[in-house]
């Protein structure tokens, strides 16, 4: 039946700070067989979506988010921490379950009507995926779906995502 994903996931206890549990997939990415059937997996959520491009946070929502572009024969878009990318930009900022941070995006990546799903490794507080939410709606785009491999349930990040398409691959 293949390779049990969420086994490959190494847990660190308090990293990035104490009382935090670290979900590690460098182990599934390290496994072609996990690396894989991670890809595979979330690829097959988009299935039926009708959409235009896929947008992935840095710098994990690349890893999983390019190759599905590619099989898919949709463009990419990235999503960047404030100040990496060369061209004008929309910035949002967002709180972590432990800090804040800022995403921001081209200014010209989106134009009104595209339609967008979103990929990442991670769906936690759901902070970051607000943020996106709100970059790519500020410039006219529709998501149509966001995908993750992990959900951390517990952290409620879907309360921040409703009327919004989501699935997880591995709930914690």
């Amino acid at each position: 039946m293949g390779v049990d994903v969420k086994s490959l996931i190494r847990d660190l206890p308090d990293f990035p700070t104490e009382g935090i549990i670290y979900r590690d997939i460098t182990t599934v990415l390290q496994n072609k067989e996990g690396l894989k059937a991670s890809i595979e997996q979330l690829q097959e959520s988009l299935v039926d979506i009708d959409f235009d491009y896929i947008i992935g946070p840095e710098s994990r929502g690349f890893i999983f988010g390019v190759p599905i572009a590619y099989n898919m024969n949709k463009g990419f878009i990235p999503i960047r921490k404030k100040g990496k990318l060369p061209y004008k930009t929309k910035c949002k900022e967002y709180d972590l379950e432990y800090g804040t941070a800022a995403v921001e995006i081209h200014i010209d990546a989106i134009k009104p009507g595209d339609k967008v799903v979103i990929i990442d490794d991670l769906l936690a507080t759901g902070g970051t995926s607000k943020a996106m939410v709100e970059l790519i709606e500020e410039l006219g785009g529709k998501v149509m779906m966001m995908s993750y491999l992990i959900e951390l349930t517990y952290l409620d990040g879907r309360d921040k995502l409703k009327g919004y398409e989501v699935q997880s691959m591995i709930q914690y």
